[in-house]
């Protein structure tokens, strides 16, 4: 019984050589197929590759809904987080952790994301934004609008190492400069604000270019904020920046309404 199916193995009688005589006809067939029809399957397959991989992209994005708030410290951020969730307001005070929660946007899909907001103390700051990045869907930016000018060196700081730390991620996430509290007299405008940005940015990206590197020559070059030979704008990152004005506090005093539309629509936007 044994060397009798070893003989029909042999011969072609398993599942090859079942299937051995289509499979040598295969290359005829395909030959004789009119060429519109071959065309047309593969048109078809290529459109289904498409489907799958954009699929899998929409997937993985759809995966992250967090929204990172960050900034120096007192920029409002906190404020912030709390009037969207809340829309009170209320005394905050310096954080040495991050806070969470989901936010419902205003849309007609009924989409939530989730708010993080990160502490912006100058020894935190960085090792929050690492353990949270790869989540993040978007990352809003808080800027004093009112401090501005005094601090717009440690702004520009922060600001170069989150953009780098965008760029770097696979799902490039959303980013916005709010430039808040825009109730206080002194404050600036987006406008005034983003060109000054600009200025700062191009200077420490010369100055960074011209440090010695301390890495070996196996490691990536790290990754430069805009074009090589020319004046930094926004509009030169591989990711979309956008400015906007806001005030978590609002003009009329503690009970009054925050100024934070802009900022919700754009929420609602990147959902």
């Amino acid at each position: 019984m044994a060397s009798a199916d070893l003989r029909r193995v042999a011969d072609g009688g398993g599942a090859g050589g079942t299937f051995q005589p289509y499979l040598d006809s295969l290359p005829q067939e395909l030959q004789q197929t009119d060429p519109t029809v071959l065309s047309v399957v593969v048109a078809l397959l290529a459109v289904l590759v498409t489907l799958v991989f954009w699929k899998l992209i929409r997937s993985r994005r759809s995966s992250q809904r967090a929204v990172l708030l960050v900034g120096l410290c007192d920029s409002g951020k906190t404020l912030l987080f709390v009037r969207l969730l809340t829309g009170l307001y209320r005394d905050t005070q310096t954080s040495i952790t991050d806070s969470s929660a989901v936010y419902r946007v205003n849309n007609n899909r009924g989409n939530s994301l989730t708010l993080i907001d990160l502490p912006g103390h100058e020894s935190l700051r960085l090792q929050f934004l690492e353990r949270f990045k790869s989540s993040a869907r978007a990352i809003v930016f808080v800027v004093d609008s009112a401090a501005f000018q005094r601090e717009v060196k440690d702004v520009a700081e922060f600001l170069y190492q989150v953009l780098i730390d965008s760029m770097g991620l696979k799902n490039t996430p959303s980013f916005l400069i709010a430039c808040n509290k825009q109730d206080i007299a002194m404050a600036k405008s987006a406008k005034l604000i983003q060109q000054q940005l600009e200025k700062e940015l191009n200077t420490l990206r010369v100055t960074r270019s011209a440090a010695p590197s301390t890495l070996d020559s196996s490691s990536p070059a790290p990754a430069q904020l805009g074009k090589k030979g020319k004046e930094f704008e926004f509009s030169q990152l591989p990711l979309r920046v956008e400015f906007l004005e806001c005030s978590a506090k609002g003009g009329r005093g503690d009970a009054g309404p925050a100024d934070i539309q802009d900022l919700e629509k754009w929420l609602a936007k990147i959902a």
